[in-house]
């Protein structure tokens, strides 16, 4: 497992779920496993397979979590007079062929990876483009290079002060 940069609320979301998944997920999903197997033939009870299957799946992520925590870097979530962590980002795709005001704009929101969530606009500082901007002030223009070699420009138009991650949710897997 890399090593996962997490911000000290990461750590502390991942810590809360790691305690909601021994105490109170662990203690339904065995019940659940002990009440499935008093209906009898285990040959035939989905029931008793479906339980056996969830507490798996829990305790797996309990692992991984427990892994990620013990893998991860602490990173610093401070401004740091540009682009930085928890805060969104108005960008123009820069196409060379338009003029500005015909350039396609999205905002995203900047967050560590456990954080990601591409549907929401919330890209990873590790991801392309999240790499990209961290850093950058507002009418820079970046090139983003993709892993295949492959590069496009956007310029960023606004950065929006958020500084704050409570809503984010960590990703599950």
């Amino acid at each position: 497992m890399k090593n996962e940069m997490l911000t000290q609320s990461d750590v502390k979301k991942i810590e809360e779920e790691i305690k909601y998944r021994k105490l109170e997920v662990r203690k339904k999903a065995l019940e659940d496993v002990k009440t499935a197997r008093a209906h009898g033939d285990l040959s035939e009870n989905f029931e008793y397979y479906a339980a056996k299957k969830f507490n798996r799946e829990n305790n797996s992520r309990i692992e991984y979590l427990e892994k990620m925590l013990k893998n991860a870097k602490i990173i610093d979530d401070r401004d740091n007079g540009g682009v930085s962590l928890n805060n969104s980002v108005r960008v123009k795709f820069v196409m060379d062929d338009r003029e500005e005001e015909n350039w396609d704009e999205s905002v995203y929101k900047i967050v560590t990876s456990i954080r990601a969530d591409s549907i929401n606009n919330k890209i990873s500082i590790e991801s392309p483009l999240g790499k990209a901007l961290v850093g950058k002030k507002e009418n820079d223009i970046s090139t983003v290079i993709l892993e295949n070699g492959s590069t496009y420009k956007v310029k960023i138009i606004e950065i929006i002060k958020t500084n704050d991650d409570t809503n984010d949710k960590i990703r599950q897997f």
